[in-house]
């Protein structure tokens, strides 16, 4: 199945975290917080306007970016867990 966002849309796959701190101690599932980072894998076409203009968005498809942790609403697809969230949910695109 694929989706396709609508306008300030994006769909972000979450990252897997470190389940091992810096320190070698193994965090459990249950303990691990849900991580923050995730990738975008589809954008919609832009943010309109209160000029009825649309303005593209500031990431693309395979960002790496940084979001709130309760941002987005949850959806289920395939077995996947994804995120649909807008734009100005995302705090920053991670630069590796």
């Amino acid at each position: 199945m694929s989706f396709r966002p609508l306008h300030d849309r994006i769909i972000v796959e979450r990252l897997d975290q470190e389940t091992k701190t810096a320190s070698g101690i193994l965090i459990p599932d249950a303990a691990a917080e849900k991580p923050d980072q995730g990738k975008v894998l589809a954008v919609g076409n832009g943010k309109i306007l209160e000029d009825g203009k649309v303005r593209p968005l500031a990431v693309k498809v395979g960002d790496r970016v940084l979001f709130g942790k309760y941002s987005g609403q949850a959806v289920k697809v395939d077995g996947k867990e994804l995120l649909i969230m807008r734009e100005d949910d995302v705090m920053a695109i991670v630069e590796q």
